[in-house]
């Protein structure tokens, strides 16, 4: 079996996405298949773990490490594609922004999000995603503008560090951009545009992944390519954000493509990286060190950015 067959043999949550970063299907095409992920496979399973009153796992966020919170769980519904119109996602959210708090801030609503800028940048990605934008989100991207560091990132122990983490820096990139997409340039305004601008010049100006004092990598993990990503790091996530803006590639992105072309298989595969540690609802990749079509699907759709 060839890598594109192998990838299609999959999920729906990777089929569509073949369909539509690979392939360049038809777009009813790519719809249909994309609407098959609240319906069957893993989105559909997700759907249904959760409770009544909102929450999955019984929590906001996962304190204790478990990875099967409304956060992580919204998340990964997003980095499968899910319809956000979908009857069923859109049930599922609004359970979510009517019964979800963060119970340890005041108990905020969950879609106006809480005090650190690499949850913020999450809860604001999550509520663009889905549909859910007003107060909440005002009130993120009112705190994310003013927390900006003079470097042009973030870090969620500032003001102690006045250094920008490159973890919470494209947490926030990711959460405005997916509001820039939901509400258009003209509403989103300048200040944002500037402000994520700043942001990926802050990680630009270090090649992704490089000390700009030494010239060497920030964090090992910055190699470990891991799927779902959570909070962290990694260059294959950086790069496919950097696709995703539709921007041309920038030449200083070279050193971070080489990185993860240099971790393809002879076989055309990716292999797995090493998962963060935490409870799961279900695995939805390979286990480190196997084939992983997650990241064989993002590696490709990055080469395919870079090369066009």
């Amino acid at each position: 079996m060839d890598v594109i067959d192998w990838l299609l043999d999959s999920d729906p949550s990777i089929r569509w996405q073949v369909m539509a970063d690979l392939f360049d299907r038809p777009g009813e095409a790519v719809a249909a298949e994309r609407a098959r992920v609240a319906a069957e496979g893993w989105g559909a399973r997700l759907l249904a773990l959760q409770a009544h009153d909102g929450y999955w796992g019984g929590d906001e966020y996962g304190e204790q490490g478990a990875r099967t919170s409304v956060t992580w769980t919204l998340h990964l519904l997003r980095r499968f594609g899910i319809d956000p119109d979908a009857p069923q996602v859109r049930s599922a959210v609004a359970r979510v922004r009517d019964g979800v708090t963060w119970r340890h801030w005041n108990d905020l609503p969950y879609f106006h999000g809480e005090v650190e800028p690499c949850i913020n940048g999450g809860v604001l990605a999550l509520g663009a995603y889905f549909g859910v934008l007003g107060a909440g989100s005002d009130r993120i991207v009112e705190r994310l503008l003013a927390e900006q560091l003079d470097d042009g990132g973030w870090n969620c122990d500032a003001p102690e560090s006045t250094r920008s983490s490159f973890d919470t820096t494209l947490c926030v990139l990711e959460g405005l951009l997916e509001y820039e997409r939901a509400v258009g340039d003209a509403r989103a305004g300048a200040a944002v545009i500037d402000a994520r601008r700043r942001g990926e010049e802050y990680l630009l100006e270090r090649d992704l992944f490089r000390r700009r004092s030494s010239g060497q990598i920030v964090l090992p993990r910055y190699a470990n390519l891991m799927f779902p990503p959570y909070w962290l790091y990694d260059v294959l996530r950086s790069l496919d954000y950097f696709r995703s803006t539709g921007e041309r590639p920038d030449p200083r992105i070279a050193d971070a493509v080489d990185l993860v072309l240099a971790q393809r298989g002879g076989d055309g595969r990716w292999a797995a990286g090493t998962p963060w540690h935490g409870e799961v609802h279900f695995a939805v990749d390979a286990p480190a060190g196997e084939p992983s079509r997650w990241n064989t699907l993002r590696a490709l759709r990055v080469l395919r950015w870079v090369e066009s």
